[in-house]
């Protein structure tokens, strides 16, 4: 089988370095890769706004069993739909393709507990744009007759992207917020997820990939310091911190998403089931 990763992010990336394991090859695409090659797997490029597509991606995908699609939207939808719909549509050996979204388009449900039927609230221009471009490739899984699986990620975390790399380079901060709580998933555990994805045994549709325990983000920099043997930051009140636009709208959501679909249905148990495991196997 072969495998063609549209967006070679931090995610994608800790993929496709294990997808040798599951793929014989494995094809991904940056907007402008430095190296043709990394790993075990092949760098081609691919930009979204450009007119001009290598005639090697085109090749790739024409040889794909299954497509990962890891690239964000923007203004004008997908880049990867934008481009390459009607190929992808049309593509002989392509049976599942994977999206990876976000939990974000369920925006702020105030601390309640969501699932894949919870109202849609996108609160931003970002996760509106997911949620049409959600709608849009599974359109394209209806019409073209594929598998595809929207999988709506929660906070993303693992190897060099954790609150132990923010300890130990002092950006770590402890903001309080009552009744605030993240959810979280290692990137191991989202590896697990896209893999039964692949295998096909489950129906596609949407999941959320979450790890059991949402948590406040104060104990889980306070857990990793007591892992460190550190001292961790003072307590600030959230609303007197300064912090980016950005950074101040994920505290404007607060929910509380179950895994239960992803459990029962996809069959993963997640490796790393709370934050307490995963920060303890990345300390």
């Amino acid at each position: 089988m072969k495998l063609l990763i549209f967006g070679l992010g931090y995610t994608a990336g800790f993929y496709a370095a294990e997808a040798s394991h599951v793929f014989e090859q494995v094809t991904a695409t940056k907007r402008a890769p430095e190296v043709l090659a990394e790993g075990r797997f092949r760098l081609l490029p691919f930009d979204g706004a450009s007119d001009k597509i290598d005639p090697r991606v085109l090749d790739a995908l024409g040889e794909a069993d299954a497509v990962l699609v890891s690239a964000g939207p923007d203004t004008a939808g997908d880049p990867v739909l934008r481009r390459l719909a009607e190929q992808i549509a049309a593509a002989p050996k392509l049976k599942t393709i994977v999206y990876l979204s976000t939990i974000g388009v369920y925006g702020d449900h105030g601390g309640a507990w969501i699932d894949e039927t919870s109202e849609l609230r996108p609160s931003n221009d970002r996760t509106r744009w997911r949620v049409a471009v959600e709608r849009d490739w599974l359109a394209l899984g209806e019409r073209a007759q594929k598998q595809v699986y929207v999988l709506r990620l929660s906070g993303i975390y693992g190897p060099g992207r954790s609150v132990i790399e923010k300890l130990r380079d002092g950006t770590a901060k402890r903001l309080i917020k009552p009744g605030q709580v993240f959810n979280r998933i290692h990137v191991a555990d989202i590896a697990q997820a896209i893999n039964a994805c692949f295998a096909g045994s489950a129906p596609s549709g949407v999941y959320n990939v979450t790890d059991d325990e949402p948590a406040p983000p104060q104990d889980v920099v306070t857990y990793a310091a007591e892992l460190l043997g550190v001292t961790p930051p003072p307590e600030q009140p959230f609303e007197a911190t300064q912090l980016t636009p950005m950074a101040r709208s994920f505290y404007g959501e607060n929910k509380r998403t179950s895994n239960k679909k992803m459990r029962e249905v996809l069959g993963i148990t997640p490796k790393f089931p709370t934050y307490r495991e995963g920060i303890g196997g990345l300390a």
